[in-house]
């Protein structure tokens, strides 16, 4: 049961992990998925100072696992790994590193955990310069907007395992977040046709800007919607008062990868993937 308890258990590890290793160990989905749906298609274990997390995600497992540094080199990770895959023994498993840790790769090393996937953590100082230009196609989102975001966004990922899976609750839950802001969500439109979005985000702790989902449908590339939507949303963040902005980015996306370094953005960090067929 994900009660009181459990989730100021879960709140504390993570903030003592944070703390030392300066990233958070749970992602949002994570998160989200505690917030609103607590352990329904999901398992938990607690140790003392460690915990674990198994959300079932189609047909496989994503793993959340974090120990605080006081818990570290004790062997509890191990343990609550062993009692995760242990339950979870007949599905693929997908486990993430936030930053890369050392401790994680010693840890997928020795369980039979291949590394799958880099995502970079891109950042930059905020004003652009020079400004961008307005661009007529780019407004802020409207409420009658949702069923084309949600086209190209399952257009743009198809091929993503995360992002390509939002749909009209999980969309719905996200604006219900506190950070959420309609002005922040640009749109590119071609009369009632969605070219794509940038949807920004403000990070309440810090102040910091974030290029949260940015998104062209494939049959509107070469139009130059990616930098326009992008500029519009960095200048959006910088109006804002926002002093610096991030995005994570997948390490393989050259397209991407090429927009965003053109544009002064350098690797802050990288989080990677951890995969157990």
């Amino acid at each position: 049961m994900y009660d009181e308890a459990a989730a100021a258990a879960v709140a504390r590890i993570a903030q003592a992990c944070h703390d030392v290793d300066g990233r958070d160990p749970l992602d949002e989905a994570a998160r989200m998925h505690l917030a609103h749906h607590g352990l329904r298609d999901a398992s938990l274990w607690l140790s003392a100072e460690g915990f674990a997390l198994a959300r079932l995600v189609g047909g496989h497992v994503e793993l959340d696992l974090a120990v605080a540094p006081a818990g570290r080199r004790t062997g509890e990770g191990a343990g609550l790994l062993a009692a995760a895959l242990a339950e979870i023994a007949d599905k693929p498993v997908r486990a993430w590193s936030h930053g890369d840790h050392p401790g994680a790769a010693a840890l997928a090393a020795a369980t039979g955990f291949r590394r799958e996937r880099e995502l970079l953590v891109l950042a930059r100082a905020l004003p652009v310069d020079p400004a961008p230009a307005d661009d007529p196609r780019i407004r802020t989102w409207q409420p009658g907007d949702t069923e084309e975001l949600l086209r190209v966004n399952a257009a743009a990922f198809a091929d993503h395992p995360e992002q390509g899976g939002m749909d009209a609750a999980n969309l719905a839950e996200r604006m219900a977040e506190p950070w959420f802001d309609p002005a922040g969500l640009l749109v590119a439109m071609d009369g009632d046709r969605m070219l794509g979005f940038h949807w920004t985000k403000v990070h309440a702790h810090a102040g910091e800007g974030e290029v949260y989902v940015m998104a062209v449908d494939p049959a509107a590339h070469g139009q130059g919607i990616g930098g326009a939507l992008l500029r519009a949303g960095l200048r959006h963040l910088a109006e804002g008062g926002a002093p610096r902005v991030h995005l994570y980015v997948d390490a393989a996306n050259a397209p991407a990868l090429a927009l965003y370094r053109g544009l002064g953005f350098s690797t802050d960090h990288a989080h990677v993937q951890y995969v157990r067929p």
